[in-house]
């Protein structure tokens, strides 16, 4: 089984990634955890150095279960959400797990969601985590 995780170093996406070592554990599967920068002017040199320290925060929790895990950067000018749907469609995955934060329906209007965008164009089951 593959397993995509979306990482961004908040506590939902900790939790996403506690199931989904779960889930590895579970099943024999593989873990992906990926993380999705717009890149260009709106990405700083920081936000990219911080996005690679999480992902090997995230790889360390696997490998020490013993899981087999890649991590991913992703910096290919699609959003959070549609980078995960193409890389799920790219590599195969059988379920993505994202966290979820709860805003306001104003914010979400404003600012879309990530999560909700892969909960509807995943070609796969969607697991969230709130």
């Amino acid at each position: 089984m593959n397993i995509l995780v979306g990482y961004d170093g908040s506590q939902q996406a900790k939790d996403a990634l506690d199931l989904a070592k779960k889930h590895a554990l579970a099943f024999q599967g593989k873990v992906y955890v990926v993380t999705s920068l717009l890149g260009e002017n709106q990405t700083e040199p920081n936000e990219i150095e911080h996005a690679e320290e999480g992902l090997e925060f995230a790889k360390s929790i696997m490998s020490e279960s013993g899981i087999p895990v890649e991590t991913h950067l992703l910096i290919r000018g699609l959003t959070p959400g549609e980078d995960l749907v193409e890389f799920a469609r790219e590599h195969d995955i059988d379920q993505i797990v994202v966290g979820v934060k709860k805003i306001s329906p104003v914010g979400k209007l404003i600012f879309g969601s990530s999560a909700r965008h892969v909960i509807l164009n995943a070609p796969c089951p969607v697991l969230s985590v709130r």
